[in-house]
């Protein structure tokens, strides 16, 4: 549920960007979305496809490019993407510590139609 006003806020940004430069419509947002960010990118899209509704924004395309999280072993000193069910390193097995990759979240491009 906390999708809901993350969602409001980029259509905020968004329609901001597209009025600062002028624009009449947003064809496309592309958002990045980590696997560890607290966000939910199917839900995000269900929202966006609603509030965007009546705003600059109606009829854009949602890109959500998903980041998987990675893990680093301090035994091995190697980063990875850890298997369902499990945080063992694939060199040595010893479990495997969380890095800030997978935590991304941010509108990473705003596509504009400008007449």
């Amino acid at each position: 549920m906390h999708e809901y006003p993350v969602t409001e806020q980029i259509i905020r940004i968004a329609s901001e960007k597209a009025k600062d430069n002028k624009a009449v419509k947003v064809n496309r947002i592309t958002l990045v979305v980590g696997e560890h960010s607290g966000f939910i990118g199917e839900s995000i899209q269900m929202y966006f496809d609603i509030i965007s509704r009546g705003t600059i924004c109606e009829g854009a395309i949602l890109e959500i490019e998903s980041i998987r999280a990675r893990w680093k072993c301090s035994l091995c000193d190697i980063t990875y993407t850890r298997q369902p069910y499990s945080f063992a390193c694939p060199r040595c097995g010893q479990d495997g510590m969380p890095t800030d990759i997978g935590k991304e979240f941010f509108i990473k491009s705003i596509e504009i139609e400008v007449p």
